[in-house]
């Protein structure tokens, strides 16, 4: 009887461990793409991604990629995330007709296994020109060797800024290169000349691991690769992982439109807009609501890039010369103003990426409108100048009223249909019709009228 129950006991023991005992049961691996520019948005959702993978104890991170590239703060944000990850990365170029260009590169390189679907491309790394004014419309950049001898960024090759920017990225590149065993030669010549591959041609280059049509062939091949995670070996086992995609949240959403250069200058002038608005008419409420909601949100936005100080500051006197215009009306402080706010546009992004530059198609309309706004503000404040006061002691200047009773140098007058206390420094007699000179403390100053102007107010 005892033998028997130790051999249950057994059994059930066996039912309880089995579940976990077995190395890869109950795995999942994860997906996330990447679709669009790289930015802050892009750097928050992989690190979400991340956070999610290492809580679950994912078998693999899927790092789906098809971007133009973008900024550089945020590539390396993912990078770094991607080096410090416990859970293996596997990146991977699609879908078919995608590309990972510039940063997407330098991510692909990062990842612990590196992927294409046939008919995509890599390359063009070569970092973009720091600062500057917008291209204008129409223009284009020459992304390649030039016959007068300049880089691929246009540039002499003599300059020494672009050289030290270009000279860290090609470190960097091969830095992950060597980290990842890939060819670090041909990634030096993707920055340096903005060279590009094919998938089948990357392979060759051994500058990803294989080609896979679709992720159920990815996790495939990845299937019993090792790979350094973290500092230590691991054999990935990932053949037949059911795949669950990790959809950005609405917070990742807004952040990839309020992160857009020209939506964060159109946020922040609505915002100030609504806010003058708001002050020259109180209680309003919605324009003060949502003008604030606006600045939040623009001043949130470029808290976020890479920005120039200086360029923000020249926008925001811009701003105030064009906002001092529209009351005070002296076509200096407008046209100071527009080249202000035109200046702080254009040098607003201390460095420019795919998707994220300043568009001469936002800050030309943005400062003609502005300008339009003012100069139109200021044609009804100089028209209300103009015209004669309707209220108060100024309105009563001029006056014609009559009196009404009179005795010594003080008596009562009728003005607007009331009577009124009044004083004059003549005689004057019951029904004399005079005009007001002044008033002081609701006292009337009254004279005769001017005779010699039949009868006209002077």
């Amino acid at each position: 009887m005892s033998m028997a129950r130790v051999f249950a006991a057994a059994l059930m023991a066996a039912a309880v461990v089995s579940p976990f005992s077995s190395a890869g049961s109950g795995k999942v691996a994860l997906s996330v793409a990447i679709d669009g520019a790289i930015g802050p948005a892009s750097a928050r959702q992989l690190e979400e991604a991340l956070g999610t993978a290492a809580k679950r104890d994912a078998a693999v991170l899927i790092l789906q990629l098809n971007t133009p590239g973008g900024l550089v703060t945020s590539m390396r944000e993912m990078i770094a995330g991607i080096l410090a990850s416990p859970v293996p990365v596997i990146g991977y170029v699609a879908p078919p007709g995608g590309h990972a260009a510039s940063a997407g590169t330098y991510i692909l390189y990062a990842t612990h296994v590196a992927a294409m679907a046939p008919g995509t491309n890599l390359g063009a790394a070569t970092p973009i020109e720091i600062g500057g004014l917008p291209s204008l419309p129409g223009g284009e950049k020459d992304n390649g060797p030039g016959k007068d001898g300049k880089d691929a960024t246009g540039r002499p090759p003599g300059d020494a800024e672009m050289a030290k920017v270009t000279n860290d990225a090609v470190a960097l590149i091969r830095s992950l290169a060597e980290m990842r065993g890939r060819n670090g030669d041909w990634g030096e010549k993707a920055v340096r000349e903005a060279a590009s591959l094919s998938a089948n041609a990357a392979l060759q280059e051994h500058v990803i691991d294989f080609v896979a049509r679709d992720t159920a062939e990815l996790l495939q091949l990845a299937d019993g690769r090792t790979v350094e995670v973290a500092g230590r070996k691991e054999v990935l086992a990932t053949k037949g992982l059911p795949v669950e995609t990790l959809e950005p949240g609405w917070f990742i959403r807004l952040l990839a439109v309020i992160t857009d250069p020209n939506t964060a200058i159109i946020l922040m002038l609505v915002g100030v807009y609504g806010l003058v608005f708001e002050f020259t008419s109180p209680g309003a409420v919605a324009p003060g609501v949502i003008g604030t909601i606006c600045l939040v949100l623009g001043l949130y936005a470029l808290n976020l890039l890479p920005i120039n100080y200086t360029g923000l500051a020249l926008m925001l006197l811009g701003v105030a010369f064009l906002i001092i215009e529209a009351f005070n009306p002296t076509v200096v402080l407008g046209l100071g103003g527009v080249a202000a706010f035109v200046l702080g546009s254009a040098m607003l992004l201390k460095v420019e990426g795919p998707g994220f530059a300043m568009s001469w198609a936002v800050i030309g309309p943005a400062a003609a409108l502005t300008l339009g706004l003012a100069l139109l503000t200021g044609t009804y404040v100089w028209a209300a100048r103009k015209n004669p006061p309707r209220v108060g002691g100024e309105a009563m200047r001029g006056l014609p009223v009559e009196i009404l009773d009179w005795q010594g140098g003080e008596g009562h007058v009728l003005a607007f249909g009331e009577r009124w206390r009044a004083k004059a420094g003549e005689p004057m007699q019951p029904g004399d019709h005079v005009e007001v000179t002044d008033v002081s403390d609701l006292v009337l100053t009254v004279r005769r009228r001017d005779a010699g102007n039949n009868g006209a107010i002077k």
